[in-house]
């Protein structure tokens, strides 16, 4: 590796506003402030909005949205209850006949 052009990979510790859950890892983010950690030691600090601890999908209050009906509300709006051109039934056929 080239020498100076590589960010610094060092200890950080992240906080999560939302939860106020703190975790240690290394990262090459570039912050200002420090935080003293339950080893004693003072690492750099970045704040995150959402991490493990905040996000729905890992917390179990996700809430699924109705996906179904879909394919219900594209035919209402556009009125087509097939999407083959009429006329091309035969053309189906003659193209299932011919991948022998």
């Amino acid at each position: 590796m080239k020498k100076g052009i590589h960010p610094e990979y060092r200890e950080v510790v992240f906080v999560d506003t939302a939860s106020d859950f703190k975790f240690l890892t290394r990262s090459t983010i570039e912050t200002d402030e420090t935080i003293d950690w339950e080893d004693g030691n003072t690492y750099p600090m970045a704040r995150v909005e959402i991490s493990s601890a905040s996000h729905p999908f890992y917390t179990g209050k996700q809430i699924l949205v109705d996906s179904g009906g879909r394919v219900e509300r594209f035919r209402r709006r556009y009125g087509r209850t097939s999407f083959t051109r009429e006329g091309d039934e035969g053309a189906a056929e003659a193209d299932s006949n011919t991948e022998a």
